[in-house]
């Protein structure tokens, strides 16, 4: 099945901005792509929400929700304060596997961090990629204090028998320090996967045809891309 799931190591890593670079990569390699939000928290029902975001920079990409919470907080917990029905992990593979037979790649972006609960029963974004038997991209911040988040979702989606081809960075400083740049070498180590893209800061800034045409210089092979991980190294490591 053509689904990849995108989560991050917490909130503000750039997850979205990450999903749109992989989504506008894989359209301009010629692929049909949709991506599904699993619970959209902290936006007004006519506001866009971060799939309509990844559409607004990736171009010609299906946009769609399973559910949208007023309040900016974990999704279980949003519903809960709403009066509304929770998301259950069921939903967000049922969804997904849907605009799989219409795509020939769908991008399932989380909210928050892996292990966010989605329902009182304790349902998550892991537990959907179980059912999907569905790879997860991990997006990363870049400076101190990520090599511990990093490790622990890892381990996380291992212990759970779920593929992790690699991580990205979200936001690359335009001036990185010491603890960023010895993060390059020890991202892939902690991970135990391979970097596999790096987005510079303010991406998310740049207009849609810039950042189109850019997005693939982000990522590596593995996402379509030509960023090469070994050359990044030499040039912004110590």
């Amino acid at each position: 099945m053509p689904v990849l799931v995108i989560t991050g190591t917490g909130t503000e890593v750039g997850k979205t901005v990450v999903t749109a670079a992989v989504a506008a990569t894989a359209v301009a390699a010629g692929r049909s792509v949709a991506v599904l939000k699993a619970a959209q928290t902290g936006v007004g029902p006519e506001e866009p929400g971060d799939a309509q975001e990844v559409a607004r920079l990736a171009g010609a990409v299906t946009a769609a929700e399973v559910a949208r919470y007023p309040e900016p907080l974990a999704p279980g917990t949003a519903a809960r304060r709403a009066g509304r029905a929770p998301v259950h992990p069921e939903e967000v593979a049922e969804a997904a596997a849907k605009l799989a037979t219409e795509h020939d790649l769908v991008l399932v972006e989380g909210a928050g961090g892996l292990l966010v609960r989605f329902d009182a029963a304790g349902g998550t974004l892991a537990d959907a990629a179980g059912l999907l038997g569905a790879p997860v991209l991990v997006v990363v911040p870049a400076g101190l204090g990520t090599l511990n988040s990093t490790e622990l979702t890892a381990r996380e989606l291992r212990a759970r028998g779920l593929e992790l081809p690699g991580v990205v960075i979200g936001s690359w400083p335009r001036e990185p320090d010491l603890a960023s740049r010895c993060n390059l070498a020890d991202l892939p180590e902690v991970a135990g996967a391979p970097l596999l893209g790096a987005l510079p800061a303010g991406a998310g800034t740049l207009t849609p045809p810039a950042f189109r045409s850019t997005a693939p210089r982000w990522l590596a092979p593995a996402l379509d891309g030509t960023w090469d991980a070994e050359s990044f190294r030499r040039r912004e490591a110590p």
